[in-house]
């Protein structure tokens, strides 16, 4: 257990940095799941409109350091490769 006070409140605002950071990333998976899940079912026009809410919650993950920019680029770009691939 921390002993300074500053310690103290580093805890404090690392705990609350996890939660918001949590909920973005949590937000970012499930958009991510979705969008793949259309894809396997080869459903281009949803799987397409889905994909610019899919870039919102990454661009968001990566605005706020959740996850690292490269890390989101790659992302973006292997999902509209996927809706790409559909035939």
């Amino acid at each position: 257990m921390p002993i300074i006070k500053s310690a103290k409140r580093n805890i404090r605002g690392s705990a609350r940095k996890a939660v918001y950071n949590a909920r973005r990333s949590k937000a970012m998976k499930e958009v991510v799941k979705e969008v793949r899940e259309l894809v396997s079912s080869k459903d281009k026009k949803s799987a397409e409109a889905l994909l610019s809410k899919a870039y919102k919650a990454i661009d968001k993950a990566a605005k706020g350091n959740t996850i690292k920019k490269n890390a989101a680029d790659r992302k973006k770009s292997r999902l509209a490769k996927a809706i790409k691939k559909i035939a």
